[in-house]
């Protein structure tokens, strides 16, 4: 035999071999069946050479590992290509691009969790649970929850067209994109000592920013204090840690259940409050702000003022993978110090008071109301 003839068999001894070793693997990792993990391969083999336009064996596999990832039906469990990925960890550093709204998924439509102040969403009057039925004409049904965002976010200064549904009537945006640049952290006094903080979200700076606020009003004479968490998408857990941290006493402020179903629970070391506290929470008030909000609730440390939380119980984990993409991945449910579960559910109020559509310029019923309960609070 030649060796150009040893050299193809040895070629076609290794791919045979490397295969079955490929089977032998998944079949032992993943307890299925032969025909599932030959079928895989089949179907990749036949679209790559039997589809009517040419497809790079890149896209396919990208394809495939999507398609894992969309099998557990959660919203919150996404694969991110590069660009997506780059994208996610810039915005939890404090600043991204695209049109400033925070989307999540609510009975399995596309939905507006909160708009980021300051941002052409919020200037263009997208509110909280608004529904995104179409982008750039294009129907939003089934669509998932990383496309939505890849599809809603460019280059700055470009433009994108949004199907908002509210209320039954579906009336379209048109939003020019831009670079979003977010502090998180906002407070200022009000009269009869009762300082004022705004978080809009939670990341990497929050807690310290946080804090450094906090120190700012007392210097000035805080007697109470109102947190104001309306349209607070969340963000980093450890982050709302650190803010519960220093509102709640000394305990649970929220236990992460893992599939092991073994509780990993963060702690307040906080002696006891040290001022009456009031939170303001809405329906665009979710994940780590919801953790603060059950927090405070769940311990009397304060009291929630509003309307009911989103409700989005879940904690996920970023997971990078091979040429810069990375899955985000859904590893826990959270508990409340007295063991609520929120997922799906969200969190009322103790004192629940919608915010008024039509209401004058400068005046906010919400925070009014946050106001007159504090002030029965301060000594």
């Amino acid at each position: 035999m030649s060796n150009r003839g040893k050299v193809i068999i040895g070629a076609i001894t290794l791919v045979v071999v490397t295969v079955v070793l490929t089977l032998g693997t998944l079949l032992y990792m993943f307890k299925v069946g032969a025909n599932d993990v030959v079928n895989l391969f089949r179907v990749i083999y036949i679209v790559k050479s039997r589809y009517v336009e040419e497809v790079s064996p890149g896209t396919l596999l990208t394809g495939a590992v999507k398609g894992v990832v969309g099998s557990l039906g959660d919203p919150h469990s996404i694969y991110m290509d590069p660009k997506l990925y780059k994208e996610f960890m810039i915005e939890t550093e404090g600043s991204f691009g695209g049109v400033g709204i925070v989307l999540g998924v609510k009975d399995k439509v596309l939905t507006v969790v909160s708009p980021i102040e300051g941002t052409p969403g919020e200037k263009a009057g997208i509110k909280s649970g608004d529904q995104i039925v179409q982008i750039d004409g294009q129907d939003t049904k089934d669509m998932a929850l990383d496309e939505a965002v890849g599809k809603i976010r460019g280059p700055e200064g470009s433009q994108v067209t949004l199907g908002i549904r509210r209320n039954q009537e579906i009336k379209d945006y048109t939003l020019t994109r831009s670079n979003i640049q977010i502090k998180t952290v906002s407070g200022k006094m009000l009269p009869d000592g009762i300082g004022y903080i705004r978080l809009s979200m939670f990341n990497e700076n929050t807690g310290n920013d946080f804090y450094r606020k906090y120190q700012e009003l007392e210097k000035e004479g805080m007697k109470a204090l109102i947190l104001d968490l309306r349209d607070n998408p969340g963000g980093l857990l450890q982050e709302s840690v650190k803010v519960a941290g220093k509102l709640v006493p000394k305990g649970p402020i929220v236990s992460v259940i893992q599939r092991g179903g073994q509780p990993e629970t963060q702690y307040s070391m906080l002696e006891a409050p040290q001022y009456p506290l009031v939170v303001l929470v809405n329906g665009g008030s979710a994940s780590a702000s919801e953790i603060v909000s059950g927090a405070v609730q769940d311990t009397g440390a304060g009291t929630l003022v509003g309307t009911k939380t989103f409700g989005k119980g879940s904690v996920q984990t970023i997971m990078p993978l091979g040429g810069g993409a990375a899955i985000k991945l859904t590893i826990a449910k959270y508990y409340t110090p007295n063991g609520r579960s929120i997922n799906g559910v969200g969190i009322e109020p103790d004192v629940e008071i919608e915010a008024q559509e039509t209401q004058e310029p400068g005046k906010d019923v919400q925070l009014d109301k946050a106001i007159e309960v504090i002030k029965g609070k301060i000594k």
